[in-house]
């Protein structure tokens, strides 16, 4: 939607407290809209939507051809554009546009909608321009742009890299100019995004809520200050506000004459090169961003301090090289690399101050510092620093030791050695590290769903291959035109058709049926005990894991995480779309104890009830990763057997990774996937590169009873 014209004021963006990078990265855009936007990465309740809409009221008046719908510019109107062709007539001003793209829009919604009954009848293009539209020569903003449908972001990443957005349905085509700043908000908790639209995005930025006690205390006074008067609270930071419109304005115009001289651009490339990123995209990010910094400072010359701030603010995110990776940047090694390859080139000139301390480079808050944002002036307000990115950790590598022999005897209920742990220390184990990462085969939920799209099982979504046709219910989707004239066709001499068109009313109108993929539920149900303490059989079992965190990450799957070990079962992640959150857990799991097998099951079996009343239609898939041994209180393997029939009994698809290892194997896990009514596999059959496996999913018919 786009923000509405009401009479209440925004928030002003000078107002903002701290976050500068944020701001910074903000205005930046604002001067180049080339750099290519913003994503803000951080926690809840951060001003991050606040600061965002904010910067629309600082952005330059746009002139538009009046009675335009698609905000062409008088002086270069698009030649394909649905309203033109446009001639000499008059031209308007308008503020620019933020348009909000909600996270459940339809397509329709964003791209715009054909009126397909019209085309039939008349053969004329009845368009109605959608948000691509609206946002063009403006702002679009996506907040949680990590929980987009996934054809919504096919969408966005079409007409962010063509600058154009096509609308077809059945032969019937428009198209027209869609070229936007994008910004998107996102809280990392809640899933990564896509790397195709995450290297969409020119800048990132990491924000945090300040520790600082006085900086808290500001940004709490000014909330109420502005939520008590809006008008009032506008109107002291007018001047402010003004201040950055001009010093917006004389950047945009100083732009053009900045110099990127080849000492610059040499940095740039050797920085690139060293953070080993992928593709050009980002040295050109960089270029546009480091000239979009010196016009901000008010020189004409790209300087080493800018280069650095450009590669803090559009490489993170693009040296990630799987979803576990968390985006940062490590400054020593960018410094280094500055120093390397700037020092022979006289990069910044003989005069230029050292750029190592942290305040150096583009600080200060008038119009001859450097490339930050001006300061607020507020009481006891010197801004806290940004917040540091992460650097990415190293995984440590197990230590090599010998694994402790499988008992050949165990009878799958008694305590075997390796669950009693340290003597006296409650048979805890600290945490090992995770073996490597390996390509999974797909496991799939039988049957056909309905739930949202992703890549795992069969189910009837709005994209995919065409399987039959219906009446729709509600507004219409994708039209099934063979059916649609069959239907229309036996009533034309009836309702007195004359011309060439079809005669069609709304009943004959069919829709496509289609089959794609969804999405699903995996709810990982994973053994801690003694009996899968060995250090190189746990490292296995959590590489396996994590390969399946993995695998879930790129089918669009949501994920849980329950834990079993000693004397009952833990939650350990509840249901999320973040697989970063799942590789964390993982990583500090210890193990040790008994092998409270039902308990685990059982709080599996809790936490699907639970779901399946949130998200009826989002189908779950259970994945228990253990050796099927069962440990503690009478019967365990008989309690084991019960918790795994109710599951059965609710309908539950499941798979069981068999972790069992040594030269005499007792089977279990094999006994306790019959009893789920799923499939069992090893770990070497988990693999898709694995020889000797077969393509496995789970089986679609049950036992009889």
């Amino acid at each position: 939607m786009t923000t509405p014209h009401d009479t209440t004021p925004q928030y002003p963006f000078s107002a903002v407290v701290g976050m500068d990078d944020l701001r910074l990265a903000l205005l930046l855009n604002a001067v180049s809209p080339a750099v290519g936007g913003v994503l803000v990465r951080g926690e809840k309740g951060t001003a991050k939507s606040t600061a965002v809409r904010a910067l629309s009221a600082l952005m330059p008046a746009v002139d538009v051809v009046a009675g335009c719908r698609f905000a062409c510019a008088p002086d270069a109107p698009d030649p394909g554009c649905p309203d033109g062709p446009h001639g000499t007539g008059a031209a308007e001003e308008r503020p620019t546009r933020m348009v909000e793209l909600p996270v459940g829009a339809s397509e329709d919604r964003l791209v715009g909608a054909l009126d397909i009954e019209r085309a039939l009848a008349e053969g004329v293009k009845a368009f109605e321009p959608g948000l691509l539209a609206d946002a063009h020569r403006g702002i679009l903003y996506v907040d949680e742009v990590n929980l987009l449908h996934d054809h919504l972001v096919d969408l966005l990443l079409d007409a962010a890299a063509m600058g154009a957005s096509y609308v077809e349905r059945e032969g019937v085509s428009v198209r027209h100019a869609a070229r936007f700043l994008l910004v998107g908000t996102m809280n990392p908790e809640e899933g990564e995004l896509r790397p195709q639209l995450l290297d969409r995005f020119g800048l990132t930025v990491e924000v945090a809520a300040s520790r600082e006690p006085d900086l808290r205390v500001e940004v709490v006074r000014r909330r109420l200050a502005y939520d008590a008067d809006p008008a009032g609270f506008a109107a002291r930071w007018a001047a402010e506000e003004d201040e950055l419109r001009r010093r917006i304005a004389v950047a945009r115009e100083l732009l053009p004459g900045v110099t990127l001289g080849d000492a610059a651009l040499r940095q740039i490339a050797a920085t690139c090169a060293a953070f080993e990123v992928d593709g050009m995209r980002a040295d050109i990010v960089m270029a546009r961003t480091a000239t979009a910094l010196a016009a901000w400072a008010g020189r004409t010359e790209v300087l080493e301090e800018d280069v650095r701030q450009a590669a803090l603010l559009a490489l993170p995110h693009r040296r990630r090289r799987n979803p576990f990776d968390a985006p940062g940047l490590d400054e020593d090694k960018l410094d280094q690399t500055l120093e390397e390859f700037g020092a022979d080139e006289g990069t910044g000139g003989d005069d230029d101050p050292e750029p190592d301390g942290p305040d150096d480079g583009p600080g200060g808050g008038g119009p001859e510092g450097g490339g930050r944002p001006p300061q607020d002036g507020g009481p006891d307000e010197s801004p806290a620093p940004g917040p540091e990115l992460p650097h990415q950790q190293e995984r440590e590598a197990p230590q090599e030791q010998p694994a402790a022999p499988e008992q050949a005897r165990e009878s799958g209920r008694a305590e075997e050695p390796a669950e009693q742990g340290a003597p006296g220390a409650g048979g805890e184990k600290a945490a090992v590290g995770a073996a490597e990462p390996f390509r999974t085969r797909r496991l799939d939920v039988p049957g056909l769903g309905e739930g949202a799209d992703g890549r795992r099982s069969r189910a009837r979504t709005a994209h995919g291959r065409t399987t039959g046709a219906r009446r729709p219910h509600g507004a219409l989707g994708k039209l099934h035109l063979a059916a649609t004239v069959q239907a229309a066709a036996p009533h034309q001499r009836v309702r007195g058709r004359r011309g060439p068109g079809l005669v069609v009313r709304r009943d004959d109108l069919r829709e496509a049926v289609r089959e794609g993929r969804e999405g699903n539920l995996v709810l990982f149900v994973v053994d801690a005990s003694g009996s899968m303490a060995a250090r190189k059989r746990m490292s296995a079992v959590k590489g396996a894991v994590l390969s399946l965190l993995l695998d879930a990450y790129q089918r669009r799957d949501k994920i849980g995480m329950i834990t079993f070990r000693g004397g009952g079962a833990e939650l350990a992640l509840p249901p999320t779309s973040s697989v970063e959150a799942g590789a964390a857990r993982l990583e500090q799991l210890p193990t040790g104890g008994r092998t409270p097998l039902s308990e685990g099951l059982l709080r599996a079996h809790e936490v699907l009830r639970v779901e399946r009343m949130r998200d009826a239609s989002r189908r779950p898939l259970l994945v228990v990763v253990t050796d099927g041994r069962a440990t503690g209180g009478p019967e365990p393997l008989v309690r084991a057997a019960r918790a795994a029939r109710l599951l059965a009994g609710a309908g539950t698809a499941s798979v069981v990774v068999d972790c069992e290892a040594g030269p005499v194997r007792l089977g279990l896990a094999g006994e306790l996937a019959r009893e789920l009514q799923g499939t069992a596999i090893t770990l070497d059959e988990l693999r898709a590169d694995s020889v000797s496996a077969l393509v496995r999913t789970v089986q679609g018919n049950r036992k009889a009873a």
